[in-house]
């Protein structure tokens, strides 16, 4: 029984910390992109087109990083 709780809390636990890490790497991103885009706005599709393939990449570890915590959450 303690088992099965301390799985479900350390999947919410590693669930928790990769959506804030996650948060955090896009916030810095688009942040950065932002910054470029007002040094130099003649370049805002490329640095855009950038800034939206490498979100899409940090996501997508991000749902991979809380299927894992779900998963080994289900196995204890």
């Amino acid at each position: 029984m303690w088992n099965l709780a301390l799985g479900y809390l350390g999947a919410g636990i590693g669930a928790g910390l990769c959506v804030i890490g996650v948060a955090i790497g896009i916030g810095r991103l688009t942040a950065a992109a932002m910054e470029a885009t007002g040094r130099q706005p003649s370049a805002a599709g490329d640095i855009r087109t950038g800034m939206l393939i490498t979100a899409a990449m940090i996501e997508g570890v991000a749902f991979f990083g809380a299927i894992v915590c779900l998963l080994l959450s289900i196995k204890s």
